[in-house]
């Protein structure tokens, strides 16, 4: 089995619940590893960014990661975590 290696981004979605709302770690990361998505979209009508639940936050380029930190300590609600399991293997 390799190891990736690549930064396995893990979002607690359950502490991220408005991410377009937030947007601290888009804003916050030089490498632009996040995006938003809507998960709840109503035809004629706006999604609210402040409901919980309707956007989710997702990690397109994790390989663009270099473990700086920041959107860790940018995020208001500890909601990410970063690893290298390659240099962890190594």
């Amino acid at each position: 089995m390799s190891v990736p290696n690549y930064a396995v981004i893990e979002i607690d979605a359950t502490k991220c619940t408005t991410p377009f709302d937030c947007k601290k770690c888009l804003a916050g990361c030089p490498q632009s590893v996040f995006a938003v998505a809507a998960m709840k979209v109503e035809k004629g009508r706006e999604t609210n960014p402040k409901d919980p639940g309707v956007y989710t936050l997702y990690a397109p380029h994790r390989d663009k990661c270099t473990g700086c930190d920041i959107c860790i300590e940018v995020c208001p609600v500890d909601a990410l975590t970063i690893t290298f399991p390659a240099q962890a293997a190594a």
